[in-house]
């Protein structure tokens, strides 16, 4: 009996000692990132009795059956996913705003109101060196804000392939650590405090993917994950050891073709795919802006041919180019603007054409036209923001949960000591007795 109970309170000491060594190590990486807290998972070690002790009392203590991370599988996949929503929503919206700001900063809306306003200022007196010089400068003025206009968003779309390319091979190494760190799992001890670094590792590795693109994971009973692009049905990126590479390619319209080891793919989530989706809406409004400096090219340039200049030639072309990016201005002096109508002679005060222009370019609404794509832009912003601000409480509504369970709680780290070290110093207590009973016995004559 003295031996029984002393190998029964060596057992309990051995687990009360593992209990405090893992509630020292959760207090130890209380700010550690990444860090799941641990508990000990203890069961009892049961034991048949021997030959004729069969009816007997055959007790044998407890052992530390391995070391539980405190992490729940729905909420950590949860995290993933609005963790990447919200990513993806932040994404999109820097991209609006950078284009939002690119056609703002321009000025070519003022810029093409200046320019109406020359015309104005030009049916007054349309012989007038000083009045013609204004035009021609507000024309070059609008030409250059378009250019700007259109350059900057060029500049926008050049910053968002950048990004999304550095992100995709970051999601190449992230995907490679996963491989590894399956490979290092297979060979763990289950329930061993090796695995559960393995864990939190492989943890924080797919938190920081699911970031960058929309995954769905499978675990096994080893803890080895499988990683797919999309839904469950998606291409697999990570599967035991084997990875595949993800690469982008720049498309035709300035957009982001993706491709899994040679395969197309598509990304619609995380900070990639909201890149993405800025580059399309980029796409858009670039299309937009060109369609509108065309139009202002073709109306101005239509009048022109329409109508004679100062000294009685035909008019010609005051803008050259195509889009807005290669829109200039194409008339050299004051007198080639055709002021009055075709066939007038020269030094002709008749500025019928110039009133043609006018209107033409008044109820073509060009300039209404450029006011409705600065505030379509405005409003994509205002918009995305919301979205945004959503997404990202719902993320840390979602961290928060995860964290009330698997984070480390100081104050219940505390109690943990003082119960742990009181299970030691009983077992403790209990070897002690178990001692001075065998000495008794062995004290027996």
């Amino acid at each position: 009996m003295a031996s029984d109970l002393l190998s029964i309170a060596r057992s309990g000491a051995r687990v009360a000692r593992g209990a405090l060594e893992v509630t020292a190590q959760n207090i130890a990486n209380a700010a550690s990132e990444g860090y799941v807290r641990r508990s000990v998972r203890v069961e009892e070690v049961s034991a048949a009795g021997g030959p004729g002790k069969q009816n007997d009392i055959s007790l044998s203590g407890a052992r530390i059956a391995g070391i539980h991370r405190n992490a729940d599988l729905f909420r950590q996949t949860e995290v993933r996913r609005t963790a990447g929503e919200a990513a993806r929503g932040a994404a999109e919206l820097g991209g609006l705003e950078n284009i939002e700001a690119a056609i703002e900063q321009s000025r070519a809306f003022d810029l093409v109101v200046d320019f109406e306003a020359s015309l104005l200022a030009l049916a007054s007196n349309p012989t007038d060196p000083s009045l013609r010089a204004s035009v021609l400068a507000s024309a070059r003025n609008m030409a250059s804000g378009m250019g700007i206009a259109a350059n900057s968003l060029d500049a926008v779309g050049t910053g968002l392939r950048f990004d999304a390319t550095a992100e995709v091979d970051e999601v190449n190494v992230l995907t490679g650590e996963l491989a590894r760190v399956n490979i290092r799992m297979a060979r763990s001890g289950a329930g061993s405090s090796d695995r559960a670094t393995l864990m939190d590792q492989r943890d924080s590795l797919l938190e920081r993917l699911s970031s960058k693109l929309d995954i769905s994971t499978t675990f096994s009973t080893t803890g080895m994950v499988e990683v797919r692009l999309g839904g469950a049905s998606g291409p697999a990126m990570v599967s035991g050891g084997n990875v595949s590479t993800l690469a982008a390619a720049q498309q035709a319209d300035g957009t982001l073709a993706f491709t899994l080891n040679g395969t197309a793919a598509t990304v619609v989530g995380g900070s990639i795919g909201g890149r993405g989706q800025a580059l399309t809406a980029l796409v858009g409004r670039r299309a937009e802006l060109d369609t509108i400096a065309n139009g202002i090219m073709a109306t101005v340039n239509g009048a022109q041919a329409s109508g004679a200049a100062l000294d009685g030639s035909a008019g010609q072309p005051m803008f050259s180019g195509t889009g807005a990016a290669n829109m200039a201005l194409a008339l050299s002096s004051t007198g080639q603007i055709a002021t009055a109508p075709a066939g007038s002679p020269a030094g002709s005060t008749d500025g019928a054409n110039l009133t043609a222009l006018r209107s033409a370019f008044g109820n073509n609404g060009h300039a209404a036209d450029l006011s409705a794509l600065i505030f379509s832009a405005s409003a994509d912003v205002a918009g995305k923001k919301v979205t945004s601000e959503a997404l990202n409480a719902i993320a840390s509504a979602a961290r928060i949960a995860l964290d009330q369970q698997s984070g480390v709680d100081l104050d219940q780290e505390a109690a943990n000591l003082v119960r742990f070290q009181q299970a030691f110093q009983a077992s403790g207590r209990a070897m002690q007795i178990a001692a001075d009973l065998f000495d008794t016995l062995l004290g027996i004559r």
